[in-house]
């Protein structure tokens, strides 16, 4: 039977190669348009991805600064954003993939899960109203946050260390992820809550990070190949996010790898808590 790691990887590689061959062929030369990314561009690029590869998450940090700096106008910042990330979630796809230890099988079925969600669940997902389901992952998460800095401060059992789950575990992993991949259409993040899952299902908390990042990379792939067909990226901001975002993500991912699980699963407590935040913000927004 082949390596389920290996055909994923494998199919990584390829869909980035198509990625970059389509972009490549998008960019019109007869405009004179600016290629090269300033400093600026490639700090925002080193730092969004950085803490993105710790599990905060991109999409607000770079709207946040590129709203801020004016650098993009808003009818192009989404196809700015995707095609300038997906290279970087390649990469974090890559690396963690490779490096840490899962079961493949769980690995492969948790991407397949998240991807099918997207997919069979747009039509309906987009229907529902998005505030209230944000304001409700706020809280769930902000409730999750508590009880595992309650088991760190051993008021209660911790999550495990285990890289695989089997029974009523794993399908209950399977369908929670398929939930979590549908609302991905609303704008809803799964790094926090993808976290949460695993912790309370006995996981070690490395684990969810080449299943964030492997269904990131594929979802990314094959979004970011409609935006460069209808050339909705502006190129230069976009270069920046590719270039300086890849040395971030090697930084970040030498940090994740190298941490002790205890002090890791700190590190997972404050992104919990800063994606509960950012989901109540959204959701009691007005006007989101």
């Amino acid at each position: 039977m082949p390596d389920i790691r290996l055909l994923l990887l494998a199919a990584i590689v390829v869909l980035a190669a198509v990625f970059v061959w389509q972009w490549w062929r998008s960019i019109d030369r007869t405009t004179g348009e600016r290629l090269w990314p300033t400093p600026v561009q490639l700090l925002i690029g080193f730092l969004v991805s950085f803490f993105d590869t710790l599990g905060i998450g991109s999409l607000a940090t770079t709207t946040t600064a590129f709203k801020a700096l004016r650098m993009v106008p808003d009818e192009r910042l989404p196809g700015t954003m995707i095609v300038g990330l997906t290279l970087t979630v390649v990469v974090q796809a890559l690396i963690f993939i490779s490096r840490i230890q899962i079961e493949p099988a769980l690995l492969g079925l948790m991407i397949a899960t998240a991807l099918a969600g997207g997919w069979l669940g747009a039509g309906v997902v987009s229907r529902l109203p998005r505030r209230p389901i944000q304001a409700g992952m706020g809280v769930a998460l902000l409730t999750a946050a508590l009880f595992m800095t309650a088991a760190q401060l051993h008021r209660m059992p911790a999550g495990g260390t285990a890289l695989s789950l089997s029974g009523g575990a794993l399908w209950l992993a399977l369908g929670v992820n398929f939930v979590l991949g549908a609302l991905i259409m609303l704008g809803v993040g799964n790094y926090g809550p993808t976290f949460v899952l695993l912790s309370v299902l006995g996981m070690d908390p490395r684990a969810a990070f080449p299943i964030m990042m492997g269904s990131g990379a594929f979802a990314a792939l094959l979004g970011c190949l409609a935006f460069v067909k209808r050339r909705n990226q502006v190129n230069q901001p976009a270069l920046g996010l590719a270039i300086g975002g890849v040395p971030g993500v090697l930084v970040a991912a030498l940090l994740v790898t190298s941490l002790p699980v205890d002090l890791l699963r700190w590190v997972v407590i404050v992104v919990v808590v800063y994606a509960a935040g950012m989901l109540l913000r959204a959701g009691v927004r007005r006007g989101a």
